[in-house]
C-alpha cells in the first residue's frame, strides 16, 4: 500500500492546534497570556474556513474556552509545548483512507530547554482522535522541516534531518529513503540551512517552512531578505540560486517567487529576527498570513492574493508566535479530506 502526503492546498477535513500552557517557552504569566491571545487569533482566522480542534493540557481547558469561539473543539491530552506542526502527525493518504506518520520527536534536536515526554506522544493521540492508523518512523523529524508539492517533491534542510542532535550517523541517502517511504515522494531538494534567527535559543535549527514553500506544483516561494545588513541577505540569495537551478520530481525547472522580508531587522532585545511571510497556512478557501505591523505586510498580502486569487488572505499578527520560536504554520497541522 502506497501513501503520499497531499499538498497543503488540497482540501482539509480540519486543522489541529495545541494550546499554550506553562512551559519553558513562555517563561512568565504575561508571556503565556500573550501567547494564548496569539494562538486564539490564529484559531479564529482558520475557523472561518474549516473546523479546528485544539488540544490542551490538563487543567488548561478553561483558559482555552475563554479565548476561543464555541465552535472550536477542545480535547484534553498531556502536553509539553504548543507547536502542533512539529509534534503532531503528518497525514498521508493512499487515495481511499488516511494514515498518520509518527516521526520521532526529541525537542528539536534535544535542546537543553525543551521538554518532550508528552509531546513525543501527541502524534499518536491525534491519530487516535482522527481514527486513522499510525505509520511509525525511525527518523527524528518535524512537520515544519518538510514541504511537499503533492507530485513527488519534498524540501529539506541539511541542519535539520542531518543534524547531529536529530539523526547522528544518517546519510542523505538514508534520510531520503525514509522520507520518500513515508511521504510518497521521489525527489528531495536540499537547502543547506535555515534563517539565521532560527538558530537562537528557541530556534528549530533550520526548519524549511520559514525559508521556502510550494504554492503549486512547479512554483516555490522563497524568503527574500533585501537588506544587506541582515545575515539572511546572503542566505536568501543562496536559496534563490539553488531553487532556480533545481528541478522537481516531474523534471520541471522551478518557478521561484521571491517574497520580500519585513523591513524590521531586529527585535526589542537587539537580536536578528527571522520574521518571514513564508510561514503562512493554507486552509479551505483561505490563506492565514503572518503580519508584523510592518509596511511589508500589505506587500506580501498582495503577492499572496495574486498567487491564490480564489482564496481570502487574512493577516494575523505573528510577532508573539515568532518570539516563541515559530510562526502561524508552526502552530497548525492540516488533516486532509478524503
Amino acid at each position: 500500500m502506497t501513501y503520499r502526503m497531499p499538498p497543503e492546498w488540497a482540501p482539509h477535513e480540519r486543522t489541529w492546534m495545541a494550546w499554550p500552557g506553562p512551559n519553558p517557552t513562555f517563561t512568565t504569566d504575561d508571556e503565556l497570556a500573550e501567547a494564548r491571545t496569539a494562538w486564539a487569533a490564529v484559531a479564529r482566522a482558520v475557523r472561518r474556513f474549516e473546523p479546528v480542534t485544539m488540544v490542551h493540557g490538563p487543567g488548561q481547558g478553561e483558559s482555552a474556552r475563554e479565548l476561543l469561539s464555541p465552535d472550536v473543539a477542545l480535547v484534553e491530552r498531556e502536553l509539553d509545548d504548543a507547536w502542533m506542526r512539529d509534534i503532531g502527525p503528518t497525514f498521508v493518504t493512499d487515495g481511499r483512507e488516511l494514515a498518520a506518520v509518527d516521526w520521532v520527536f526529541n525537542g528539536w534536536g534535544g535542546q537543553d530547554w525543551a521538554r518532550w515526554e508528552h509531546d513525543a506522544k501527541i502524534a499518536r493521540h491525534v491519530a487516535d482522535l482522527a481514527r486513522v492508523p499510525v505509520l511509525p518512523s525511525t527518523l527524528v523529524n518535524e512537520g515544519g522541516a518538510i514541504h511537499v508539492d503533492g507530485e513527488g517533491t519534498v524540501l529539506l534542510t541539511d541542519t535539520v534531518q542531518l543534524g547531529a542532535g536529530r539523526n547522528p550517523g544518517w546519510t542523505r541517502e538514508r534520510v531520503e529513503a525514509e522520507i520518500h517511504a513515508r511521504l510518497g515522494t521521489t525527489k528531495a531538494i536540499w537547502l543547506p540551512h535555515g534563517l539565521a534567527g532560527d538558530y537562537g535559543r528557541y530556534g528549530t535549527q533550520g526548519h524549511v517552512d520559514i525559508v521556502a514553500a510550494f504554492a503549486r506544483p512547479g512554483t516555490v516561494l522563497v524568503h527574500s531578505q533585501r537588506d544587506p545588513a541582515h545575515p539572511d541577505h546572503p542566505r536568501s540569495q543562496r536559496y534563490v540560486e539553488l531553487l532556480r537551478a533545481a528541478t522537481d520530481a516531474e523534471g520541471r525547472r522551478l518557478e521561484v517567487v521571491e517574497i520580500p522580508a519585513p523591513t524590521v531587522l531586529k527585535d526589542e532585545e537587539g537580536d536578528w529576527v527571522d520574521y518571514s511571510y513564508i510561514n503562512h497556512y493554507l486552509c479551505n478557501g483561505g490563506v492565514v498570513l503572518c503580519a508584523f505591523d510592518d509596511p511589508g505586510d500589505e506587500i506580501a498580502a498582495g503577492i499572496f492574493r495574486r498567487l491564490f486569487p480564489e482564496r481570502t488572505v487574512t493577516l494575523v499578527d505573528a510577532r508573539t508566535i515568532f518570539a516563541g520560536g515559530g510562526g502561524i504554520h508552526c502552530i497548525t497541522q492540516q488533516q486532509p479530506k478524503i
